[in-house]
């Protein structure tokens, strides 16, 4: 039986617990909330920062492994637990480059893999001088997620949106298509490509509303996709399973956007989609196990269950027995107690053969099931 340990308690360790009940594995999490949604289907809850060089330390001393659910981890206290024999998964060096938007776009440069032009820059006056590169995207070094520490820039009198701090300002480029493959790598270099997701985002929230799976390609394109997402996952020289997000122009250029070193919401609808989740994936690789099976079982649509402008407080789930009712949707509820506008409060993924069911019953989705107070 390994001991294996999470940092963080939100859905994605609730969902990698989940997944770890079919397996001879004793789970940890580190987490500062005790009420988080992973905290009571752990075996082992440990309340502590998973910023803090010491509280990561000592969680992870006595674990065979550990994993995380959000890059915004102590680096450092990785770095000495490996050293010592401790399986992480990815790597720290991997976290490191990716946890700082400046060293990832930089790490895309040196291995030759297409992404956006790009100028870093310190500060807003780096900025100022920067005015000719709009429009452009303004990302922050480190600590944004989920659309937050992002700024679309489109001219002059958008400069003042921007970052005050060491920043990556991207090209805007013309997107066709949004999308995000998932791609799992053992610790023997065999890798196993999840079919890619097409994401469309709320242009308000700058979040996941819904995705689709299989995207639809041309044969040229899904094989660029694929040739690229293996590229930046296997320069990488690490284990563990990779979201590399993707944007694709009307010629089928590819560009990487970003990638996520862990488990992610692009790969939520693997739990009913696929024979192997994402969540069973990331354990067969850390526990040594063959890789799984990624191919779909039908195609599939996620959606994204945010809570509902003008509502915060304890939640309840408007619509949520109509949902229950509707074929082939199976709703994931996250287990957090409060709901706030823009927090992601659950998904629900739907299988069917026909794009336009997919497309219709996650649009009576997105209408019914509102998290309210």
């Amino acid at each position: 039986m390994q001991n294996i340990g999470i940092l963080g308690g939100g859905q994605l360790g609730r969902m990698l617990l989940q997944a770890a009940a079919n397996y001879p594995v004793t789970v940890h999490i580190l987490e500062n909330d005790p009420d988080c949604p992973s905290a009571h289907l752990c075996h082992q809850f440990t309340l502590g920062d998973i910023r803090d060089f010491e509280a990561v330390y000592n969680f992870g001393k006595s674990l065979d492994a550990i994993t995380i659910e959000i890059e915004n981890v102590n680096i450092d206290a990785l770095e000495k637990l490996e050293s010592e024999g401790v399986k992480v998964y990815p790597s720290p060096a991997v976290l490191k480059t990716i946890k700082n938007k400046i060293l990832q776009k930089e790490y895309y440069k040196k291995h030759q893999i297409p992404t956006a032009d790009y100028l870093i820059t310190e500060n807003r006056a780096d900025l100022e001088k920067a005015v000719d590169f709009l429009p452009a995207v303004h990302k922050v070094g480190e600590g944004g997620y989920d659309g937050k520490g992002v700024q679309l820039l489109r001219t002059r009198d958008d400069i003042s949106k921007g970052f005050d701090a060491p920043a990556v300002l991207e090209k805007m480029v013309p997107i066709h298509k949004e999308i995000a493959q998932m791609v799992a790598i053992n610790d023997k270099g065999e890798t196993a490509l999840y079919p890619p997701v097409e994401m469309l985002f709320d242009p308000d929230l700058n979040l996941l509303d819904y995705q689709l799976c299989p995207a639809e390609l041309s044969t040229q394109t899904l094989y660029r996709v694929e040739a690229i997402a293996l590229a930046v996952v296997r320069n990488f020289k690490s284990a563990g399973i990779f979201a590399v997000e993707m944007f694709v122009d009307k010629n089928g250029d590819v560009l990487v956007n970003e990638t996520a070193p862990r488990v992610h919401n692009s790969g939520h609808h693997s739990i009913e989609a696929h024979y192997s989740s994402q969540f069973d994936m990331l354990w067969r690789v850390m526990l040594g196990y063959p890789l799984g099976n990624t191919d779909p079982i039908l195609p599939s649509i996620m959606v994204n269950i945010i809570g509902a402008e003008g509502f915060s407080g304890d939640v309840r789930y408007e619509g949520l027995e109509e949902v229950l009712k509707m074929e082939n949707a199976f709703v994931h509820l996250y287990g957090k107690k409060q709901t706030k506008p823009g927090r992601k409060m659950g998904h629900v993924t739907i299988l069917s053969k026909e794009k336009q069911d997919l497309l219709h019953k996650s649009n009576r989705v997105k209408r019914t099931l509102l998290p309210k107070t």
